[in-house]
């Protein structure tokens, strides 16, 4: 037999088949994707994980051929590349869909190679990275009801990944419908600023549906669905942002809730910084300052990683390090809102509580907050009940907490922020310019004492006596008199108290739960 003739060996049918599935045998799928400034799938992969580190899982599957229209279907990997790869030297699960295949659908076999993975992650306590970049369930196999009735194991066993290992997912492309749904189970989510969308449907659909006639940019951009609705964490600016902002998350969590998470040397913040913490607060109690700078002041230098921070900026929400150590930072923000927590705050809040207290994470709570936003549109928000959800993470946390009141701590917002005795803080503390009482003192007088001061031969005087006669017993000396707190403390000793209380903390408070009980109900 000639040359020409001779058939290739497996080796080389293997060879062949692994090449066809590289960027380089898709020179013109790939050069389309880079136009619409996007990275190729196997691209993204490159530059997320460690050197060498990718082992790819299904490679050579082929998609299902026996739906109506589907007989010619080409779709290398059925559109899904899936594998393990190490982060910083940790393991981790990855499936990145390819926008170059069919748009990055979702194809049957496609999505039992990611429920593959999933399911390993489940097993053996790994992070799970999604790169979601698609269009969501494939059309031609979701009109056949031999795909699509045995429904999607997935979503059962990302419930059970959620608290168990961290979950990321970075919306690098279109994420109308199946994407989204993807996303919204994960707890770190990530959008690139002018490529990515979300949301549970896209204009076509939507219009087709409601006859409403909306773009995908009103729809689902990072404006609308990051800054608005805080459905992800971060926008990026590119997709190498996007892949950098989820191994610096992973950074600060452990590989699953049975490990601790991986502490750092101690980069103490710059003097400055610490020094200022005596005047950041200033002495007129309505004139707002920039909570950060207290951050800037207590955390280890450059260690802070903001979460939301154009969601609800009310409350500042951040991953940082003390000493080395990961902590979650949770503070009013009184350059918004004057620091009131309304129904967006409490919802950012509530699930940064729990993914702190999943992973390990102590809780360090800011405090200045005039209390809960009141009024019809509050009421409207549902905000009694998304208050109770604050409170009900805090009380279902099992992780060291530490309160520092800087300013106000007024009302049930000054509980809900962890002060005082309310949720057994292992250090609670307050500065010596803050205010504690259990609503504004100007609003008390004006219910409690109206008759007093309408009555008074000056009444604006006399409102002001009383005003003035509350305020001298709201001061920090009076509220360690009884014990209600630890101490009363320089702002520049607040990073040695934190770090001390650290150092002595057990990882866990012991459990206090009923023995029978199996699942605690989220107000929400």
């Amino acid at each position: 037999m000639s040359e020409q003739q001779r058939a290739p060996s497996p080796f080389e049918e293997l060879a062949a088949a692994r090449e066809a599935l590289r960027d380089g045998a898709r020179a013109a799928a790939i050069e389309r994707q880079h136009r619409l400034g996007k990275m190729s799938a196997r691209e993204r992969i490159g530059a997320l994980v460690d050197r060498g580190s990718f082992h790819e899982v299904g490679a050579l599957v082929q998609p299902k051929r026996d739906a109506f229209g589907t007989e010619n279907l080409q779709a290398p990997a059925d559109g899904v590349l899936t594998g393990y790869a190490q982060v910083d030297g940790r393991a981790i699960g990855l499936c990145a869909f390819d926008f170059t295949v069919l748009g990055g659908s979702n194809g049957r076999i496609g999505e039992h190679k990611v429920e593959r993975i999933a399911s390993h992650c489940l097993e053996h306590g790994c992070a799970l990275v999604l790169l979601l970049d698609g269009g969501g369930h494939r059309i031609q196999e979701g009109l056949d009801s031999r795909h699509f009735a045995e429904g999607s194991r997935y979503f059962q066993i990302a419930a059970h990944l959620s608290g168990w290992v961290p979950t990321v997912a970075l919306v690098m492309g279109p994420g109308f419908a199946g994407p989204s749904n993807f996303a919204a189970l994960c707890d770190f989510v990530v959008m690139v600023r002018g490529t990515s969308t979300m949301g549970i449907a896209g204009p076509a659909l939507v219009a087709a549906a409601t006859g409403e006639v909306a773009d995908k940019e009103s729809l689902g951009s990072p404006e609308t669905q990051a800054d608005r609705n805080g459905l992800a964490d971060l926008v990026a600016d590119s997709d190498e942002h996007a892949l950098h902002l989820a191994r610096s998350y992973l950074g600060y969590l452990p590989a699953n809730a049975a490990g601790l998470p991986a502490c750092q040397e101690a980069r103490p913040p710059a003097r400055d910084d610490e020094e200022r913490l005596s005047t950041v607060v200033p002495d007129n109690v309505r004139k707002a300052y920039d909570v950060k700078n207290v951050l800037q002041g207590i955390c280890d230098s450059e260690s802070i990683f903001e979460l939301k921070p154009t969601y609800a900026p009310n409350l500042v929400t951040a991953f940082a390090r003390v000493g080395g150590r990961p902590v979650g930072i949770v503070a009013n923000q009184p350059l918004h809102l004057a620091g009131t927590l309304d129904a967006r705050a409490c919802e950012k809040g509530a699930h940064f509580v729990s993914v702190c207290d999943a992973f390990g994470l102590p809780l360090v709570y800011l405090i200045d907050v005039p209390g809960f936003l009141v009024g019809s549109e509050a009421e409207d928000s549902g905000l009694a009940r998304r208050s109770a959800r604050l409170l009900f993470e805090l009380g279902q946390a099992t992780v060291p907490r530490i309160s520092v009141v800087m300013r106000k701590g007024y009302g049930l917002g000054y509980i809900a922020m962890c002060g005082g005795r309310s949720f057994d803080a292992d250090l609670c503390v307050a500065w010596p310019t803050a205010e504690i009482c259990a609503m504004s003192i100007e609003g008390a007088v004006d219910v409690a004492y109206a008759r007093q001061v309408s009555s008074a031969a000056d009444p604006a005087a006399r409102r002001e006596a009383l005003i003035q006669r509350f305020r001298s017993q709201l001061g920090p000396l009076h509220a360690a008199a009884h014990f209600g707190i630890d101490d009363v403390i320089d702002p520049r000793e607040t990073r040695s108290a934190i770090l001390g209380t650290l150092e002595r903390c057990t990882q866990r408070k012991p459990g206090r739960e009923p023995s029978q009980r199996r699942h605690g109900i989220s107000p929400v």
